[in-house]
């Protein structure tokens, strides 16, 4: 899943492509370096963003889903808001990662359902401007896992397909660097709900404290491949990055030294042998 951010403010790549061409353009060069996936999302969701009007994130968005629809990945677009996503999925996007679990929307669960499109849905505590305020868990992975089972029911009650969803962890989102390395160590007991599981670890502030100089997220690449491979290995599959080539060429071998080929069809989403 390449990222396609049409955003200002995002942490890593803000402003860079905020531009509607040159988001498509981009998402256009992350499918030539291999993804499947484009995740476009006109709303930074990093520690101490600001909530986007409704107006303005849909100007953002829709004409980059609009540009990018039919050109050979899936769209997904990422959003917490109904109407962006509706909208989204009228262009073509066919995936609404939401990071509140359709939790700041819940009517966002019966246009998934309606649609037919496939989601994510996704961990986090708090919102943006206070996720990051001295995170708590008695047990990180046991509570992240009765949420992630908690909302997948509700997706399902509300009449999304099963097959159609997603989990994600929340790699960054109200945790501690302490908590992410925890959820990534026993990523095996999150694959136990049954889902396919979506890690987004790309370039996070958590990588840079964990080496030498603590780069910023220029230096974090190296960090990012090794945690992408080691959730291969634990289960993940699907990954959200910013730099499509050299993990998906660290996955495709990692894959082929567990015993299968690299495969992201959305029927199996997993390393086929």
């Amino acid at each position: 899943m390449g990222v396609v951010n049409v955003t200002p403010d995002s942490f890593y790549d803000g402003g860079r492509f905020f531009d509607p061409g040159s988001a498509i353009d981009h998402g256009r060069a992350l499918m030539a370096e291999g993804a499947e996936i484009l995740d476009v999302g006109g709303e930074s969701t990093r520690p101490g963003a600001e909530v986007v009007p409704l107006e303005e994130e849909l100007a953002r968005t829709e004409p980059v889903v609009a540009g990018l629809a039919g050109a050979g990945a899936q769209i997904s677009i990422d959003t917490s808001k109904r109407a962006v996503a509706e909208v989204a999925l009228r262009e073509g996007a066919t995936l609404v990662n939401d990071v509140t679990a359709f939790r700041a929307d819940p009517a966002m669960a019966g246009l998934v359902a309606a649609s037919g499109a496939e989601c994510c849905l996704m961990h986090a505590v708090g919102n943006p401007r206070t996720m990051q305020d001295e995170p708590r868990y008695a047990d990180v992975v046991a509570d992240v896992k009765a949420f992630l089972e908690e909302r997948l029911a509700f997706a399902v009650r509300e009449g999304v397909a099963e097959q159609r969803i997603m989990l994600d962890p929340g790699i960054g989102f109200g945790k501690s660097a302490a908590h992410n390395l925890e959820l990534l160590r026993r990523l095996p007991e999150l694959v136990e709900l049954g889902r396919p599981l979506l890690v987004g670890t790309s370039r996070k502030g958590f990588l840079g404290r964990l080496v030498p100089g603590a780069p910023g997220p220029e230096g974090r690449l190296a960090g990012t491949i090794a945690t992408n491979v080691m959730a291969l290995e634990r289960g993940a599959r699907v990954f959200r990055v910013h730099d499509v080539a050299p993990v998906r060429d660290a996955l495709t071998v990692a894959a082929a030294t567990l015993g299968g080929r690299w495969s992201q069809s959305p029927e199996t989403r997993t390393p086929t042998s």
